[in-house]
């Protein structure tokens, strides 16, 4: 018996008579695994003037095709590392404002923890107020009547961008660093002036309209529930 010490056998060479035999009794093989055309170097063919090698075509094709398929692969593996990423951000934002003990810390959490998490350079909570909101809050932004209608294009409830000039009014000194932005609308209560949770970020692609919206859009209805129990406003939806 080998003791422990004794080096280990190298493994013998795979001669092409052995890859050639393996081909022959798996005539399949390529069919199945069409990746490994990709590594292959297939000769060429003179088959004279004017005639093409439609075998060389296709095999090229081929390679193609499983380069295509690799990249997607990739893409969509990538998308959902990123996709479960931002699933717990989301709820680890979720657990925190739950752990607020007052409606300034509640406030303090979305505009200060939750850029932390998320890791985002600025996030507001915007309300429109002619002067009166009813809670004097440091960390509200207070907008002019009507601006969260303009800032979301009208009725939209969640607007994403890339490439903006930030609204000092949303953003404050902030503003001048936003290169994309994500603002979702709060309906917070019949009883509440219109209200926007505002995200921004230096990186321009970090926002833009292709993004799916259901995680930011499930956060903001959190907030806005939150909202309504700490300042004791009734909620429009139920009966």
């Amino acid at each position: 018996m080998a003791s422990g010490s004794e080096p280990a056998q190298k493994v013998a060479a795979i001669d092409k008579d052995q890859v050639l035999r393996f081909l022959q009794d798996n005539p399949g093989f390529l069919l199945e695994n069409a990746e490994a055309l990709s590594v292959l170097t297939m000769p060429d063919r003179d088959l004279g003037d004017g005639v093409i090698d439609l075998q060389q075509a296709l095999i090229g094709r081929l390679r193609e095709k499983v380069e295509q398929t690799e990249d997607v692969a990739r893409l969509l593996i990538d998308n959902s590392r990123d996709n479960l990423s931002t699933t717990a951000r989301i709820h680890e934002c979720v657990l925190k404002l739950l752990d607020a003990t007052s409606f300034e810390q509640l406030i303090e959490i979305a505009t200060v923890d939750l850029a932390v998490l998320l890791d985002v350079d600025a996030v507001t909570l915007c309300v429109e107020s002619n002067g009166v909101f009813g809670v004097p809050v440091q960390s509200l932004r207070l907008l002019a009547e009507g601006s969260v209608a303009s800032a979301l294009r009208g009725r939209q409830s969640i607007l994403l961008e890339q490439d903006v000039s930030a609204d000092p009014a949303i953003f404050g000194s902030a503003a001048s660093l936003i290169a994309s932005q994500a603002l979702v609308r709060l309906d917070i209560s019949s009883d509440a002036p219109p209200a926007l949770l505002a995200f921004g970020s230096r990186d321009r692609t970090r926002f833009h309209g292709g993004q799916a919206t259901e995680l930011l859009q499930f956060l903001a209805r959190v907030l806005e529930k939150l909202v309504r129990v700490w300042l004791d406003l009734p909620d429009d939806d139920e009966d």
